[in-house]
């Protein structure tokens, strides 16, 4: 059985961080929409050039043509054993279409996890994000300050924050994912696929948690 899963969560939950771990327990790609946007439009194709003309915009990719990309990224061979899927769905219609392709393909979505964090933890946590403007690595001044304040560990470049990690603009993104994807976990409530994780434990509690979950 492929393990085909979906991790939702605020902004600042933690699901790129746990996916990244997961992807090397279980060798399975981590597939996150901003980076199938970018494959498409690094790709060239004609759905490419229509999201890099919505994205230059800086207008949302419209739901058909997300799905489609969506669509076309799970069918790719990596994906035969399992994906995690991170920034999608984001409502309740690509819910619907999600189940529709894995139906395409023969497949059923195993989980779907939901990291629940509190609107403080999110604050807290994307507020004290720092990052490289050099090398892009991402610092926390909580939990993963850099040696020398203000400088890159790695290559000694100048951090910064970035404007989406604001104190105002976090809570706005918390108030719209929790306004408009909160009817997505109802949703894999009701199919019984829906595992909820506390967000805040720490990395090594919720990884051990969802390989608990998935070796049940």
């Amino acid at each position: 059985m492929s393990l085909d899963m979906v991790f939702l969560g605020p902004p600042g939950a933690g699901k790129g961080t746990y996916a990244k771990e997961l992807v090397k327990l279980f060798n399975i790609p981590h597939i996150s929409t901003g980076d199938m946007f970018r494959e498409a439009v690094a790709s060239g194709s004609e759905l490419g050039k229509k999201v890099e003309e919505i994205l230059k915009r800086g207008d949302l990719v419209p739901d058909d043509l997300t799905i489609s990309i969506v669509k076309d990224r799970l069918s790719k061979e990596d994906c035969k054993n399992g994906f995690i899927l991170d920034g999608f769905p984001r409502t309740v219609d690509q819910a619907k279409a999600l189940d529709e392709i894995l139906n395409f393909l023969g497949r059923e979505l195993g989980y779907a996890f939901y990291f629940e964090v509190n609107e403080e933890v999110v604050v807290q946590r994307i507020t004290n994000r720092r990052i490289c403007k050099n090398c892009g690595k991402i610092y926390n001044l909580l939990t993963m300050p850099p040696k020398v304040d203000g400088k890159c560990d790695v290559c000694g470049g100048e951090l910064f924050q970035r404007e989406d990690d604001g104190e105002e603009v976090v809570r706005n993104r918390y108030k719209v994912y929790m306004e408009n994807t909160y009817p997505v976990i109802e949703y894999y409530q009701k199919q019984n696929k829906l595992f909820t994780i506390d967000g805040a434990s720490g990395v090594d509690s919720v990884i051990k948690e969802v390989l608990n979950i998935v070796r049940r």
